[in-house]
């Protein structure tokens, strides 16, 4: 990591920091640096910014470094940073709009994270529930991993844990009511 000037890193980004507070809607301020959403996260050990760091760069105004991470990425979303937190700071829902950020500006780290939540919510979107060998099927194709998982599969298939055809909710109009939705109020599908 390159050295950064605080001070002016600090002052340009106060309208990140703004934002990222809008957007999650998580007082930045509020957190002190105790590190116990580190301590407790299970997917520390495979970012590169553990919990901690991510908000203090955030904190810092230091946009181009945080979004670039592959910590906001692999983030489990598990919420065992909230519940540990003393101050009661919502980390996931900062990872979220971190990520929606990043999409915004065109930087995925993680670039086969991002494949496998589109993947899953146009599965749910078409289906009203994810169709898991369609789901694992398009991502091994879409990601280049022809083959991988594949010796699971048919054992999964004999004892009934994955199925050949989408099964399908009821009312799949009312799920994709529930998507435009979300669209028009601002989410995206990935």
């Amino acid at each position: 990591m390159k050295p950064v000037e605080l001070s002016s890193a600090f002052t340009r980004g106060k309208d990140f920091i703004a934002s990222v507070e809008a957007a999650s809607g998580v007082n930045l301020r509020d957190c002190y640096q105790c590190g116990k959403c580190s301590a407790g996260c299970p997917a520390a050990f495979a970012m590169d910014y553990t919990p901690r760091q991510v908000i203090r760069l955030v904190q810092l105004g230091l946009k181009d470094e945080v979004l670039a991470s592959h910590a906001i990425w692999l983030c489990a979303g598990c919420e065992n940073c909230s519940t540990r937190c003393p101050r009661d700071i919502e980390l996931p829902k900062v990872m979220d709009a971190l990520r929606a950020e990043a999409r915004k500006v065109g930087i995925v780290a993680e670039r086969n994270v991002n494949l496998f939540n589109d993947l899953f919510l146009q599965s749910v979107e078409s289906n009203g529930r994810v169709h898991e060998f369609g789901l694992v099927l398009n991502f091994n194709l879409k990601s280049k991993q022809l083959f991988k998982d594949a010796a699971a599969g048919p054992e999964m298939m004999k004892r009934g844990k994955l199925s050949l055809l989408p099964e399908k909710i009821r009312d799949t109009e009312a799920v994709k009511r529930i998507f435009a939705n979300a669209r028009r109020l601002g989410g995206e599908r990935h």
